[in-house]
């Protein structure tokens, strides 16, 4: 399989540059490409029994949701779905720990590893989650395909509001959607 087997119906994620921006309000997020247009708009539905994002694209039009695969669950699945074809395209796999963050993209249907996205620096981690305002401190994460090599970044910005930069090096076996969708929820999910 090749990462063009995993694009979403309705979108063009053709850059090697995202933003990722939080609004005010601690759920909503919007994804901006390298001119600045917006390409993604993403919100986390609160008070479900099970954690919900749906994406869509800068009109409005449904193009994804991700889902968790269980009931309140910081480290584990989350399926994303084509809103249009119905189709289970990855899961986002996440094996949490205080020392080191890792998600794993995964096949949707074989389960069959397809990129990685891991925190670096534990030191920055316990940081992060020990000291007080310790949340302020930006994130780092490394993008690597399924043989570890790498791919590309997702930087934290020093902001009010929670900014990330996605810069994709290399995505020609590596779907971009989910990674886009993985820095969401990410930072959706942990509370950053």
């Amino acid at each position: 399989m090749t990462s063009t087997d995993y694009d979403i119906a309705g979108i063009d994620l053709s850059d090697d540059r995202y933003t990722v921006v939080q609004s005010l309000i601690r759920s909503k997020y919007e994804v901006l490409d390298a001119d600045g247009n917006t390409v993604l708009k993403g919100k986390q539905k609160r008070f479900r029994m099970k954690e919900q994002f749906p994406f869509v694209d800068a009109d409005g039009n449904d193009v994804f949701s991700v889902k968790a695969a269980s009931i309140i669950d910081v480290a584990g699945d989350y399926l994303l779905t084509d809103s249009r074809t119905g189709e289970d395209l990855v899961v986002l796999d996440n094996d949490y720990s205080i020392f080191q963050d890792t998600w794993t993209i995964r096949d949707g249907d074989t389960r069959a590893k397809l990129a990685e996205i891991k925190s670096r620096g534990a030191l920055m981690i316990l940081l992060r989650e020990k000291l007080p305002f310790g949340e302020w401190i930006p994130p780092k994460y490394e993008i690597t395909d399924a043989d570890g090599n790498h791919v590309g970044t997702i930087r934290g910005q020093f902001s009010l509001r929670d900014r990330y930069e996605i810069t994709i090096d290399d995505a020609s076996t590596v779907p971009k959607e989910p990674i886009v969708a993985a820095a969401i929820v990410i930072d959706a999910i942990q509370g950053h």
